[in-house]
């Protein structure tokens, strides 16, 4: 009988011994760099006949590694493995399906400290961010494990005369795997062995800004015993076979996180019926946000204050839960402003190899030039109190930004930036300052600060968003306790880490026979 789930704890890097550990993971990532990836397809090492490279974002001439890249050829071949896989493993036994993803954790726990490496130098996360991505990803294991297990012995059905009723999850069959690369372990483990426990087969097209990290999780499934053609692994272009995997016939699901644009792509391209094709496809999409903090007048203010910063520029707000505008009270505007700025102003920038840093880069030139794009614009919408540019550095670093004075419908208060951006908006009452956090198209994360238990409950109500946190930092979710999905243009709320999430990859199957 399995434990109870509990959370995977994260190393303290105050003890000397987790930091030194930290410190020799990096350095044996760094030994690997320039190494080549292939393709792996019904348990083989396939090379194509392209290349493409991963970099590393702090140090924009190192390059991380090189990787072959799919073609519709590969995206063939990894369907065909994928189903003729699904034939059998489709019939194994839920525990046993569970059982593979416990042996991930328990690998990923005794990995942890490299895991962590490869994030910091590949994405840009500071220790404490990739040790949390690192602890989700082992979460998403444990938790999936058990609630593949408890949906295996759910009943479903009330007794019937004469009959003996039952219900069934089935899974659906072969589906593709596009996670993001953010959260490059977190989100592509939660993903991938979600569909894989419900005993689906995959193809994993990872993030091209996070191909190391999506190779690892693939040899951690490996070593964990996945048989071959379940996980196919195919990095390439999105406008190359994107499309052409979303619209095969036989895919019967796909698993999105990402940029609004894309995941209405996928949904528009998905509804459409292909030749030979089956079932209506189900798609489960997570993507973008504007995430607001309210702070109210009774509020602690230092607490808020530092759960703004920290939800705004953890990982250079780059997470589709960072707060992207802070809404305040006027009462108390001047002095809770200038408690963001001082705080701003503390943050360390710089390549996140080094532990004292808490900021490294945006993730690629394209992102740094459409967040200073952004900048220059808050700079006509509102009054820039802090940062506003570039930092030093020889990767894209981009210094901690806050704006004062921005307008309701300005585009700062409207559309996601995903960088280290805070618009910070003025209003006279609790009530407009929900109007205007309901006011955008999105609805995945916001947070209130305050005391007044009939604004918390109005909150509740009216606050419309997929996940809400009263006096709490609005990024930061933790597997089993808050399931995770948006509201709107947020994505399908397909809550991730929670106890329904499932259910998007099985169908249920009514049977009843009739007793003689």
């Amino acid at each position: 009988m399995l434990a109870e789930f509990r959370n995977e704890p994260y190393a303290d890097f105050s003890h000397p011994e987790n930091k030194a550990a930290q410190e020799e993971a990096i350095r044996f990532v760094e030994n690997q760099f320039g190494r080549k990836y292939e393709l792996f397809i019904d348990g083989k090492k396939i090379k194509s006949d392209r290349l493409f490279k991963s970099y590393n974002p702090s140090d924009k001439e190192a390059i991380i590694g090189a990787f072959y890249k799919a073609s519709k050829h590969e995206v063939d071949m990894a369907i065909d493995a994928a189903m003729l896989a699904w034939e059998t493993w489709r019939q194994v036994p839920a525990q046993e399906r569970a059982i593979v993803l416990l042996k991930a954790a328990q690998i990923m726990r005794r990995r942890k400290f490299e895991i962590n490496a490869w994030m910091i130098v590949e994405t840009g996360k500071s220790w404490i961010e990739a040790e949390a991505d690192t602890s989700e990803a082992i979460d998403f294991c444990d938790f999936y494990a058990r609630e593949m297990i408890r949906w295996s012995e759910i009943k479903g059905v009330t007794a019937f005369a004469n009959e003996l009723p039952e219900l069934r999850y089935v899974p659906l069959g072969v589906g593709a795997i596009i996670p993001p690369w953010n959260f490059p372990m977190a989100i592509l483990t939660g993903m991938t062995v979600a569909a894989i426990v419900t005993g689906n087969c995959v193809l994993l097209k990872p993030a091209s800004d996070a191909p190391a990290v999506g190779h690892l999780l693939v040899e951690i499934m490996q070593q964990a015993g996945l048989p071959a053609g379940v996980l196919n692994f195919i990095p390439g272009s999105g406008s190359e076979i994107g499309d052409y995997i979303v619209q095969h016939p036989k895919i019967r699901f796909i698993s999105f996180t990402g940029s609004k644009e894309v995941g209405l792509r996928i949904i528009e391209l998905a509804g459409k019926h292909s030749a030979g094709q089956l079932w209506i496809k189900r798609v489960i999409a997570e993507m973008g946000g504007k995430d607001t903090i309210i702070v109210d007048t009774d509020a602690d203010l230092n607490d808020a204050a530092a759960n703004v910063i920290a939800s705004a520029f953890g990982y250079q707000g780059q997470k589709c839960s960072a707060c992207s505008r802070v809404i305040v009270l006027d009462k108390i505007h001047k002095k809770f402003t200038q408690m963001l700025v001082d705080l701003a102003e503390k943050i360390t920038i710089g390549d996140p190899r080094d532990a004292k840093n808490v900021m490294g880069p945006v993730i690629n030139q394209a992102s740094e030039e459409k967040i200073l794009r952004y900048i220059e614009l808050g700079k006509a919408e509102g009054d820039l109190l802090t940062g506003g540019g570039k930092a030093p550095g020889d990767g894209y670093f981009i210094k901690p930004t806050i704006f004062k004075n921005i307008q309701p419908g300005a585009r700062l208060d409207q559309e996601e930036i995903f960088g280290p951006v805070l618009a910070v908006l003025k209003t006279s009452s609790f009530d407009n300052a929900l109007n205007i956090a309901n006011s955008t198209e999105y609805g995945l994360t916001g947070a209130v600060y305050t005391r007044d238990r009939f604004k918390i409950e109005k909150a509740k109500r009216d606050f419309f968003v997929g996940n809400l946190y009263i006096n709490r930092k609005c990024t930061g979710a933790m597997v089993g306790a808050h399931p995770f999905g948006g509201f709107n243009m947020s994505g399908t709320d397909s809550k991730a880490g929670g106890q329904d999430y499932l259910g998007l990859f099985m169908q249920a199957k009514s049977i009843s026979e009739k007793l003689i």
